[in-house]
């Protein structure tokens, strides 16, 4: 058995935001020679997300306004967690989107269901952070 190892790194310029991915995940699988196995994939900061969903705008708005109504940025004052830091809402977003996935490698290619695309989920942006990918398999 092989495995591979891969970080990716971000700064988005906003406090919030999905990003796709996919085609970061696709080349390290290549790169990889890896034709049978499992990809896992996972956010390496207690603030951000790694889910599998569909690539449409429209979606990305629902996410944003949902997690908003669940976990509201604001008040702050509405958070035990926040006292140095505002950024309680981040943390329960994280939470409900997740941590990681994990996906099939079936011939050298990620085995999607119809649609399915690999995104990082910013919640508290503006600053640096990290994504793993990590493949084993033959």
């Amino acid at each position: 058995m092989k495995s591979f190892r891969r970080e990716l790194y971000f700064n988005l310029p906003t406090r919030r935001g999905f990003r796709n991915i996919t085609p970061e995940v696709e080349r390290a699988l290549a790169e990889s020679g890896i034709k049978e196995g499992l990809v896992l994939v996972n956010a390496m900061n207690i603030t951000a997300s790694v889910f599998i969903n569909d690539d449409e705008s429209g979606l990305h708005s629902d996410f944003e306004r949902w997690l908003e109504k669940l976990a509201p940025e604001k008040p702050y004052s509405q958070y035990a967690h926040n006292g140095f830091e505002d950024n309680a809402d981040a943390h329960l977003k994280r939470t409900i989107m997740g941590r990681e996935v994990v996906v099939a490698v079936t011939d050298g290619k990620l085995d999607f269901g119809t649609w399915e695309q690999i995104f990082y989920g910013e919640f508290d942006g503006k600053r640096n952070k990290r994504v793993l990918i990590k493949i084993i398999g033959e």
